[in-house]
């Protein structure tokens, strides 16, 4: 089944999508040198391994029309996930879990690794979600990867839609990465529900405001003594 980004007509205007591209470059040019199913998966996964080494603000619309943003630093490394009905702010000094809009409920615990699995009330896949579908189905020798190069948001990006995929959340997914190493696209359904967001926006800088949260927001501190 070809890999298709479902967006409203908002969407359309600001995502732009090249299938079919003359010649064969990135995955495809590795496809046809003879390269296996599962080396094009993890070239992939090493590509968007990339991103954990970014500063970017990307922008992204989720299936619906909702739109997401990630907004990356370095130095201190920091990740900032802004979603609808919450967000989820990744530290130095501690991780911030909000629930709500524009009534924030958040709860400040010790700093964690970035979680691999989807964030837990949206359906906006990180990175780090991605990158652990990508290196479980490297491992799978059965597994059917077809490559493209397409454009999102004016970016070259190399995408894959990968079948029979075992050891993952869902065995059928797709997703596009960016030449800089960021997640332009992800298409699949993970326990019963679907899962598909586009890159609309990105910008190579981060900025500092949007690591805070907003004033009205409540928050809970259940840090240890280390962190406060």
């Amino acid at each position: 089944m070809p890999f298709r980004l479902r967006l409203t007509a908002t969407g359309l205007a600001s995502v732009a999508v090249v299938l079919g591209a003359a010649g064969c470059t990135g995955l495809d040019q590795a496809s046809a040198a003879g390269l296996s199913q599962d080396d094009m998966v993890s070239e992939m996964a090493g590509q968007l391994a990339r991103v954990t080494g970014l500063t970017y603000t990307a922008t992204y619309q989720l299936a619906g029309g909702e739109t997401a943003t990630v907004t990356q630093a370095q130095k201190p490394a920091r990740t900032a996930y802004v979603y609808p009905g919450g967000r989820l702010l990744e530290q130095t000094t501690g991780n911030t879990r909000c629930t709500g809009d524009a009534a924030l409920k958040c709860t400040r615990t010790d700093p964690a690794p970035p979680t691999a699995a989807p964030l837990t009330g949206s359906t906006l896949i990180t990175p780090e979600a991605a990158l652990a579908l990508l290196n479980t189905a490297s491992l799978d020798q059965e597994v059917e990867a077809v490559p493209h190069d397409t454009t999102i948001a004016g970016r070259h990006a190399t995408c894959l839609d990968l079948k029979q995929v075992d050891g993952t959340p869902t065995a059928e997914f797709g997703l596009c990465v960016t030449n800089e190493g960021a997640l332009g696209s992800f298409t699949g359904t993970i326990a019963g529900e679907r899962f598909e967001q586009a890159l609309t926006a990105y910008q190579d800088k981060a900025s500092p405001a949007g690591f805070d949260l907003p004033a009205s927001a409540q928050v809970t501190d259940r840090r240890s003594q280390t962190f406060r």
